[in-house]
């Protein structure tokens, strides 16, 4: 059973079910958190941190890995993103924050397979201009959550990725993001051009 009150760490990251998050983590309260973490095998909450602020809706991140512990005990970890949860009453009484949640469960629509080709060319497009390279995760083992691999794969904009975890059905998150990846493929098209022009007769990009 998930438990229902679970500590906070709020981040300048959207994290995305199945998605990899590497941390550094130094502070003593954050450090703490983790031995807990580790401890007793919980995982903890992460929230986008706002300038007024911090989402309620965030992410869990289980700890996979211990990556480096430092000579100044301060450790690099590799989490993976669990559960999406709204924090229902923060707790700030400590130094670490945490909060009583719910965990949010997809409804359940019917699959539109149009929409599905339409999200998988736009993200190849676009990742393929970003990159240089072929996306490889289209057909892994979260397909039938794609919108999360594809939106946790691009680096889209903060508040875009927000979205896309708040939204409570595939085909809702699909149809989002095809919006989203039509109005910027023609911009990276357009900043690649640019980019190999400049690099082909020396001058720099204003």
């Amino acid at each position: 059973m998930r438990p229902e009150r679970i500590p906070l760490f709020p981040l300048n990251v959207v994290l995305l079910p199945g998605a990899d998050l590497p941390l550094h983590i130094f502070e003593p309260r954050y450090l703490e958190m983790v031995g807990r973490c580790l401890k007793d095998k919980l995982e903890f909450g992460v929230l986008l941190a706002l300038p007024n602020g911090v989402a309620r809706v965030g992410c869990t991140a289980e700890i996979i890995e211990v990556v480096k512990r430092h000579d100044d005990h301060t450790l690099d970890i590799l989490t993976v993103g669990r559960e999406p949860f709204r924090v229902v009453e923060f707790f700030e009484e400590n130094p670490l924050a945490e909060g009583h949640v719910d965990y949010l469960e997809d409804r359940e629509y019917p699959a539109n397979p149009a929409m599905r080709r339409d999200l998988v060319e736009l993200y190849e497009t676009c990742h393929t201009l970003i990159f240089e390279d072929y996306p490889k995760n289209t057909e892994s083992h979260q397909s039938g959550q794609i919108s999360f691999v594809i939106a946790g794969t691009l680096p889209m904009d903060l508040l875009w990725k927000q979205q896309i975890l708040e939204l409570r059905s595939e085909p809702d998150r699909q149809e989002r993001l095809v919006g989203y990846l039509r109005a910027w493929a023609p911009h990276l098209q357009k900043t690649g051009v640019m980019r190999q022009r400049a690099g082909g007769n020396g001058h720099g990009l204003n």
